[in-house]
């Protein structure tokens, strides 16, 4: 959610702070601070709410030099305290000589605020990261010359989700972080070194980096780091080097990171199957769950949130078709709040981009209390829930910068499959040649969304057309049904219009009071030829709406003369088989959202009131 960048080294840090921030924009933030070391050792600070520019003006017309080699920097996302001034980070103590970034929730807050206040500490901000500036400056004085140890005794007795980054004004040239259920990485470089929440606001510099496990913190100076736990003692970590550079974060000729993601996404889908396949059988990344604890498996429970849940929806037909288990899809925000049943025998699949959301995570942990099987789907390598479980299958989609996944939401529904056909495998379900067959289905798919990207000129000149519509329903079913999910989440997020996705065959218990004249429908059409009943029920559904009125904008496969008449706006696809069809029809959906969202002058890029990684509950 938050950015966070620290730096330690021969330059000057505020240029280096500031280029790290604008690379973590992405992430979504409502106000932004730096702090800087000078060479005397005295802390300079500014912060302003707002976009980063304001920041950047505040320090221009203030002419506030904020000279020195040792910086922090951070974008808030407001959890506690509005997004003011006062309120963004860093925050400092009462002699102003500690400054703090901090990303996640203090639960526990409220009772340390009220123990500063009655020792007649006065806080300065709303906020749950002050207290720990006043809690590290008393640790600091108690422990003058290890501000390792003073981080380290305060979060002991922090509870909660937090990555924090501090400096102090006596020990001059060094940082310290710490990390508990929170992303935070290390940056190596030649003779100086970096800390952030994410590998993109150093990789410009560095792209050696280290790994931080849970309730470790590092202290770090030009020279190098040292990681410990939280109460001082040697600590276990992980060194790795990152495989994309700053061309991956560029948008490379696209007005917007979104359109260049949509674009990649043929290379997203090959890169989620590299290596996933040995000829003969599928291959997890991380597989500490052997064939025989697959075999056992009597059910799979599938979590995620957004974007990742409507991938886990499709999971459930692939899942079931291929390996005969009952599927549950459950939000993960819901999940450990309705006590689900579940046992030794169970798999709980948890499907998260970053690996990080805070909701999946809390998710996984209960399973795992429940003695269930863990395994995860993510894109980013080393983060908390691929680490929390038994067994991993990585997406490889590369960096997605857009806040609405695109190329995310394909290697999920991909790397969901990838499950379904390891469990078919392991329980003996498939022969070698009938998986062999499925995986060469999947290795189609890039030329598929390829050709499909080739298609959208018609697609985007509707989304011209109907951005003043107030509304717009999709309707899909069987695997149309979670397209159709997918394709108004994606209209609500990126141009803040009323968007619902049914199953077609509910329509006429409810949602059919809604359709009135020119009302946008899209529907999302199987194939005539591979599923000739459902074809002619959703023919049905379509001149339902035709007739009430609605404007009809019909998804179909190339040649469907049967549904053509009957379609205002017909969006052809290349034929795959009927459960890849989701990764060829989200694509127009996706394109649409984010031409509404263009023509109607928002950035697609940063949609409000939302941010890349969800990191608290």
């Amino acid at each position: 959610m938050c950015g966070i960048i620290g730096y330690v080294g021969p330059q000057q840090a505020l240029p280096l702070v500031m280029d790290g921030l604008r690379r973590m924009e992405y992430r979504g933030y409502d106000s932004a601070g730096v702090a800087v070391q000078d060479d005397l050792g005295a802390v300079g600070v500014a912060r302003k709410a707002g976009v980063l520019a304001n920041l950047e003006k505040l320090i221009l017309d203030d002419d506030l030099k904020l000279p020195g080699s040792t910086g922090i920097g951070h974008t808030r996302w407001a959890t506690h305290g509005g997004p003011t001034d006062r309120n963004a980070h860093p925050h400092r103590d009462v002699t102003g000589r500690v400054a703090v970034i901090h990303n996640g929730i203090i639960e526990n807050f409220a009772p340390l605020r009220a123990e500063l206040e009655s020792a007649g500490v006065e806080l300065t901000s709303d906020t749950d990261t002050e207290v720990v500036a006043h809690l590290l400056a008393a640790q600091y004085d108690a422990r003058p010359g290890d501000l390792a140890a003073a981080m380290g005794a305060v979060c002991r007795r922090l509870h909660g989700a937090f990555t924090l980054v501090a400096v102090h004004a006596d020990a001059p040239g060094q940082l310290v972080a710490a990390r508990r259920n929170s992303p935070l990485v290390v940056g190596v470089g030649d003779g100086e070194m970096f800390v952030a929440s994410d590998v993109a606001a150093f990789i410009a510099h560095t792209r050696e980096a280290v790994e931080l496990g849970q309730d470790q913190l590092v202290s770090i100076t030009a020279q190098g780091y040292d990681v410990s736990s939280f109460s001082g003692g040697s600590a276990d970590f992980r060194t790795f080097h990152v495989d994309w550079d700053t061309d991956a974060a560029e948008k490379g000729g696209f007005e917007f990171f979104m359109d260049k993601e949509i674009a990649e996404q043929p290379q997203a889908v090959a890169d989620t199957l590299l290596g996933h396949f040995d000829g003969s059988r599928i291959v997890l990344d991380e597989q500490r769950l052997g064939d025989e604890e697959l075999r056992t498996v009597d059910k799979v429970v599938v979590v995620g949130c957004g974007t990742a849940y409507n991938s886990g929806m499709l999971a459930k037909y692939a899942i079931e078709h291929w390996t005969r288990l009952p599927v549950e899809v459950e939000l993960a925000s819901e999940f450990r709040y309705r006590d689900p049943v579940l046992t030794r025998d169970t798999l709980v699949v948890a499907v998260s981009q970053s690996g990080e959301t805070a909701d999946t995570l809390e998710a996984v942990r209960h399973a795992r209390e429940q003695k269930a099987r863990v395994l995860a789907v993510c894109n980013t390598n080393g983060s908390q829930i691929p680490r929390e479980s038994d067994a991993v299958v990585y997406m490889h989609a590369g960096p997605e910068i857009g806040v609405a996944s695109t190329k995310a939401f394909l290697g999920m529904v991909v790397a969901n499959y990838l499950v379904g056909l390891a469990l078919a495998q392991a329980r003996g379900l498939m022969y070698a040649d009938e998986i062999g067959r499925e995986f060469a289905a999947l290795e189609k798919m890039p030329a598929a969304i390829s050709e499909t990207l080739t298609r959208m000129d018609r697609v985007r000149a509707l989304g011209k057309e109907i951005s003043d519509s107030r509304a717009v329903l999709f309707l899909g079913r069987h695997v149309g049904y979670p397209v159709a999910l997918e394709g108004a989440l994606k209209l609500k997020e990126l141009a803040y219009m009323h968007a619902e996705g049914f199953a077609a065959g509910e329509l006429k218990h409810g949602p059919i009071a809604l359709i009135e004249e020119g009302l946008p429908v899209v529907v999302v059409t199987p194939s005539p030829k591979l599923r000739p009943l459902l074809h002619s029920k959703l023919l049905s559904n379509i001149r339902e709406i035709q007739a009430r009125g609605a404007r009809t904008i019909v998804i179909c496969e190339d040649g469907d003369d049967i549904v053509a008449p009957f379609a205002d706006t017909l969006i052809e696809l290349p034929p795959v088989p009927v459960l890849l069809q989701p990764l060829v029809a989200t694509v127009p959906l996706q394109v649409l959202a984010a031409e509404i969202a263009r023509t109607r002058g928002y950035d697609i890029d940063k949609p409000r009131n939302l941010a890349k990684s969800v990191t608290v509950e």
